[in-house]
């Protein structure tokens, strides 16, 4: 097995190389596809690394590619099929830190957090809030993978009534062990005082979010999207926030950076983040391990884990 990894680089590749080089030395590291060819049968990558047809022409002998990350919609799908290749993703690292980050986003929303503290700086003492409790509220989870899973753990103390949306329903003896409600797409739209979106961007979920679907929102509901930016339409949750004064919490954008002139970063009640839900220092370290896992079981004839699917 030869290996190259392409990463991006602001990361701290001297101590991602140390720590490889400790359990599988000889793994390549580049940070750019700018090469001709390359002999390597694996390859490594982020969410940050376009690959489709053109970087795997580079790799005539490539047989896996490894996503070092739960998003894999930089890779070009139908050609890594096309070419019989086997991609995996690693789905389970950042679910802790995703799962936090949106009960952070969701307390600082409820509480207002952000507008309290300008006003302070500025040298206001508001004196009446409207602040609203997170115990009662009906939480919506959108995709019922590790991440949703794991957020549904950490809410239950908080004494909310769960309700979801996966297109693969749960087995009824999880729904009941974890005390959830499934319900179909709009239902759940139309009940939830909160919305936590953590579904792939596929054919079938792109721009999933459009008019239609936030006029189904109540009012003064929170919204989150801490998965793909493209599963929204930006007009669209404008207009939500101006019609029905929806709060937004948004950590992802169909480009990014963003273009911060958009009449969205102008707007009250929406607390942004720069794609960095999954990022903490040690879902980081469990992203390296959960690869080098693979790699390893990959080199002995083992099925690596977290195989990806055909999109739905």
């Amino acid at each position: 097995m030869k290996a190259v990894a392409i990463l991006p680089a602001f990361l701290d590749l001297n101590n991602i190389k140390k720590s490889v080089d400790q359990i599988m030395p000889g793994i390549d590291i580049l940070t750019d596809t700018e090469f001709d060819k390359n002999d390597a049968d694996v390859v490594v990558i982020t969410t940050f690394t376009p690959f489709g047809k053109k970087e795997m022409d580079k790799f005539p002998e490539l047989k896996y590619i490894q996503v070092a990350s739960t998003g894999y919609n930089n890779v070009d799908i139908k050609e890594a099929r096309r070419r019989n290749l086997l991609l995996c993703n690693v789905p389970v690292a950042n679910k802790d830190a995703v799962a936090e980050h949106v009960i952070g986003s969701t307390l600082a929303l409820l509480k207002n957090f952000i507008p309290f503290d300008s006003q302070i700086r500025s040298g206001h003492w508001p004196l009446l809030t409207n602040s609203r409790e997170l115990q009662g509220k009906i939480f919506g989870i959108i995709g019922m993978g590790a991440i949703g899973i794991k957020l549904v753990q950490k809410l239950i103390p908080f004494n909310v009534g769960i309700v979801y949306y996966d297109p693969r329903r749960l087995p009824a003896k999880d729904e009941e062990f974890y005390g959830i409600t499934y319900l179909e797409l709009d239902e759940l739209v139309k009940a939830s005082d909160i919305i936590s979106v953590h579904t792939p961007l596929t054919k079938n979920t792109r721009l999933m979010f459009n008019e239609d679907r936030f006029k189904l929102m109540k009012e003064n509901s929170i919204f989150i999207n801490t998965a793909r930016g493209e599963i929204v339409d930006e007009k669209a949750l404008v207009n939500a926030i101006k019609s029905k004064n929806i709060y937004a919490a948004i950590d992802v954008f169909s480009k990014e950076p963003p273009d911060t002139s958009s009449e969205l970063f102008h707007l009250e009640n929406v607390l942004f983040s720069p794609h960095i839900a999954g990022v903490t220092m040690e879902s980081q370290e469990r992203f390296i391990t959960e690869t080098i896992g693979n790699l390893i079981r990959y080199s002995q004839g083992i099925v690596p884990l977290y195989r990806v699917e055909d999109e739905l």
